[in-house]
Order: structure tokens, then C-alpha cells, then sequence
């Protein structure tokens, strides 16, 4: 078993002048639960190298039994900060991909061409793809084989408007991401905030918030299982 994880590789948040980059839980435990599965894993990251991490899901009140067994653990951390470069990867060498969430693939993942093919290429050699919180921008620009939005007509979560809007960032994103996907055609549905939530609809598999993370990532396992 075989599983590419993506992260982002922006850390600006908008022009705030804040950082932000992916959210530690939603790597972490996915990690973790591929990890203990037996999965070979491969990190990469549009621009190689470190990730940036949001500093906010660092802070004391985000930490989970995850988080933690990430920051005592000096080989994940050695791994984390030499991610491949995207751009060298073929779907070829994996089974399955999963995209983690935090607020920075809505400026980058969701318009990189070389994660926009790897998805379409993964689709078509029947190989799923996961994606947590606002990781399901990676979703917004993949198109089906007739050219129209991969997540029209498909049932999709992710972090929802409201979510955002308690996070207060609602008017920092370049975009809503529960409205692109409705906008897409994408049968949205999610639970009340911050209540765990994944759908899967074939080989898309898309979790809604941090607490979502392991769930999707057992989701994925279950796909990979071919269960």
C-alpha cells in the first residue's frame, strides 16, 4: 500500500500579513493511521522541502494524540521537512493520494497543474483520491473526461461557510470553498461545525473539518483494501 500525501506549500494568508500553511491534525493523524496500517508513504509539496505549518494549529488547544506523537517524533519530522517536489512524482509508483487541509492549498494546490493532473491521472487507473477541511480546493479545477467539473453530480464535503466564518477568515480566502464546489455542481453536505464528516462518492473520498482527518483517512484505507 502506497499513499502520496500532499501538502501546501503557501504560507501567507492572504494580505494580513499572517501565516498559515496546513493544519498539523489533518497530516498528523491520516500519517499516523496510514503509518500504523502499514502503508509506505511519500510527502510532497508543490515547492519541495519544508511545508509551512499554521502556527495556529500548533497552539495548545489544537493538539490531539496525533499531534503529539508528531512533535516526539524526530523521523516525521525529518521526513516532513524534506517533502518531494510534486512535479517529479508519477501516479504510477502509488496506490492512492491524500491532500491535507489548513487554509494555504486554497491559494496554491487548487490551481497547481501538477496536482490537477495527478488527481485526473489517479481517477483513471481507479485509484482514489482523499482530501480533508479546505483541502477539496485541489478538487476545483480537475475536469472529467467531457470536460465538465470532476465534483459535478458527485456527493463532497469540506470545510463549510459557517465553519469559516467562526474561524473569522470568511472575507480573507480567495474563496468560499462549500460555495465553489455548490457552484460546480458538487452535491454538498456536511455535519453541525466541527463534528466529524467525511462522503464518498466512487474514488473521491472528502472529509469536512480537522476532526474529520482520521476518518478520511480510514476511508482511504478502506478504498485501498477495496472494501
Amino acid at each position: 500500500m502506497r499513499v502520496l500525501i500532499v501538502l501546501t506549500s503557501h504560507g501567507q494568508l492572504g494580505d494580513t500579513g499572517e501565516k498559515t500553511g496546513f493544519w498539523l491534525e489533518e497530516f498528523a493523524a491520516p500519517y499516523y493511521r496510514l503509518l500504523d496500517v502499514g502503508a509506505e508513504l511519500t510527502l510532497a509539496s508543490p515547492a519541495g522541502g519544508q511545508p509551512p505549518i499554521d502556527p495556529k494549529s500548533n497552539e495548545q488547544t489544537a493538539q490531539t494524540a496525533a499531534t503529539r506523537r508528531f512533535n516526539a517524533d524526530l523521523s516525521a519530522q525529518a521526513a516532513l521537512a524534506s517533502t518531494r517536489r510534486l512535479s517529479e512524482l508519477s501516479v504510477d509508483n502509488y496506490d492512492g493520494i491524500f491532500y491535507p487541509g489548513g487554509h494555504g492549498p486554497l491559494w496554491d494546490l487548487a490551481v497547481d497543474k501538477d496536482s490537477i493532473a495527478l488527481i485526473k491521472a489517479f481517477l483513471v487507473q481507479g485509484k482514489p483520491v482523499a482530501a480533508v477541511c479546505h483541502a477539496p480546493a485541489v478538487l476545483v479545477h480537475v475536469t472529467s473526461a467531457d470536460g465538465s467539473a470532476l465534483v459535478k453530480g458527485r456527493q463532497v464535503t469540506c470545510f463549510s461557510n459557517s465553519e469559516e466564518t467562526a474561524v473569522g477568515l470568511e472575507k480573507v480566502v480567495p474563496f468560499l470553498l462549500e460555495d465553489r464546489l455548490r457552484a460546480l455542481g458538487g452535491h454538498y453536505r456536511a455535519a453541525e461545525d466541527w463534528q466529524p464528516h467525511a462522503e464518498v462518492d466512487g474514488l473521491l473520498i472528502t472529509g469536512q473539518n480537522p476532526a474529520s482527518s482520521e476518518l478520511t483517512a480510514e476511508l482511504l484505507i478502506g478504498k485501498l483494501a477495496g472494501q
